[in-house]
């Protein structure tokens, strides 16, 4: 088959896998919501913790701590994966019921500062910033019980149709709306703040164009954004970690973090950004087993890339041979 009719035949194959990808997604989430919550967390976390470690991301996981942690031993580096595995797996069974958690109170405690506490009760706004820690997606319960609207944003998935399923599960999280990133949703996030509404989004991840800043005793690329959008609207950013205590029951804890404001804007955001990270990094410490130590927070920009770009080319080139 020439290439031409490939890209003409691809659409229809991909729509097509798009729709069944949706199906099966929708039936797992129905499946799964017959499921006690607390049977299938459990479940699903010794499911992932016995068969995670297969996965090659296993061994990334345990390259990055043995990074931030060089002198621990390698059975303890290794127990603290295989319990990243087992709450990943929980947080997978939870996601199917999140807008119930939501609602069971007993099963949260909360501890806030006074800015914070001044943002739960609707007198200013503010940016939300989490990380990937427990089940990060439950940061927000305190806000959403106390009745604040805010505007999620995440980055969508690849199949709308699965990315559609998982949406309708967090409508009851984001009632400000849940925007993917893009320029558009700037704009937007921007509009937010500055009108007094609540943004919340994820502040550990790796970005090789945003800013290095000390993690774990190295340089690590971080995203810029939180700390730029701040400064820009003059709000504070409160960061957020939950913290898995038994099962599915969680410890909700906030802390406001200040934007500096001087004539030097970027040196602000480096600042601040800094300083976001300093506090992930104290509380990853407190409880190793729960952050997503998969991710590639010290891994040089541009590699990854590259490769899949020149695997391309070469492929491009093999199809026209």
């Amino acid at each position: 088959m020439s290439r031409k009719k490939k890209q003409r035949k691809h659409p229809k194959l991909t729509a097509v896998q798009n729709r069944v990808e949706g199906f099966a997604l929708t039936v797992a989430i129905w499946l799964f919501r017959l499921i006690p919550v607390d049977v299938a967390s459990y479940v699903m976390g010794a499911f992932w913790r016995r068969l995670a470690p297969f996965n090659p991301r296993h061994k990334r996981a345990l390259r990055h701590l043995k990074k931030a942690f060089p002198g621990m031993r390698r059975a303890e580096r290794e127990q603290i994966v295989r319990g990243m595995w087992e709450n990943l797996g929980r947080v997978a069974a939870e996601t199917f019921h999140i807008d119930r958690l939501l609602k069971q109170d007993y099963r949260f405690e909360a501890v806030a500062d006074e800015i914070t506490e001044q943002v739960l009760n609707g007198e200013r706004a503010c940016l939300f910033v989490s990380f990937h820690s427990a089940n990060w997606e439950l940061c927000v319960q305190p806000a959403v019980r106390r009745g604040i609207e805010i505007t999620g944003v995440y980055q969508a998935l690849r199949n709308p149709e699965a990315d559609k399923a998982l949406q309708a599960l967090r409508k009851d999280l984001y009632k400000g709306g849940l925007l993917s990133k893009s320029h558009q949703t700037a704009r937007k996030i921007l509009a937010t703040l500055k009108s007094g509404g609540i943004v919340a989004m994820m502040g550990d991840l790796r970005e090789t164009r945003g800013v290095q800043v000390p993690f774990f005793d190295q340089m690590a690329y971080a995203t810029p954004v939180p700390a730029s959008l701040a400064r820009s609207c003059n709000v504070p950013i409160v960061l957020g970690r939950v913290v898995r205590k038994k099962g599915v029951h969680f410890r909700i804890e906030a802390q406001a973090v200040e934007v500096p404001v001087t004539d030097d804007r970027q040196a602000d955001i480096d600042v601040a950004t800094a300083r976001i990270h300093a506090i992930f990094e104290s509380w990853i410490r407190e409880h190793p087993e729960q952050w997503m130590w998969i991710h590639k927070k010290w891994a040089p920009p541009g590699k990854t890339s590259a490769q899949k770009q020149a695997r391309r080319a070469a492929a491009a080139r093999l199809e026209d041979d």
